[in-house]
């Protein structure tokens, strides 16, 4: 595996993961960074990502927007988005056939209604609180004025699930 030019970190791991890829991370580069080498058959020599360790204020990024049901994108893990939404009154029913959802409540409340096992039931829950919906189960949330709900949720989410309407947007990040 070729040496990261810009490091010279001591401290390398490495591994391979049984597709014909390998990784290298250096994790003591600069301060704030961790380079990491990927390289496959198909690409020698592979390519090198920084990746920018940087703090996110919750405040700070709700204050950048006031769409209603229009997620925001604030960070990545691993194949995962972290959202931030304002949800205000009623969305619609939908599900999502992949992609189980988490909704963290920041401020006001979220009203969960969903169809699960033949039965419509509901759930509320408030700041400090969560949700996570599994793929498959219909649902629609309903949320007080004022709420700000923190979502976890995979890169292939799209807001309305199954359904494509006025209200299906492409997050941007922010």
């Amino acid at each position: 595996m070729p040496m990261v030019p810009h490091c010279a970190a001591t401290a390398v791991i490495g591994f391979e993961d049984g597709a014909g890829f390998s990784y290298e991370f250096h994790p003591f580069c600069s301060p704030g960074f961790r380079v990491v080498h990927m390289s496959n058959p198909v690409r020698p020599g592979g390519f090198v990502v920084s990746m920018k360790l940087e703090k996110v204020t919750l405040s700070e990024k709700f204050e950048l927007f006031d769409d209603k049901w229009k997620p925001k994108i604030v960070g990545e893990l691993n194949d995962l988005h972290v959202k931030l939404v304002k949800p205000d009154g009623e969305f619609i029913w939908h599900h999502h056939d992949l992609e189980d959802e988490l909704f963290l409540v920041i401020d006001g409340a979220l009203d969960m209604f969903y169809r699960d096992d033949g039965a419509e039931r509901s759930e509320r829950f408030g700041p400090g609180e969560f949700l996570i919906v599994p793929h498959g189960v219909e649902h629609k949330p309903v949320a007080a004025p004022g709420t700000k709900v923190l979502l976890l949720e995979p890169k292939t989410t799209l807001n309305t699930g199954n359904v494509q309407n006025e209200r299906t947007t492409i997050p941007e990040r922010i």
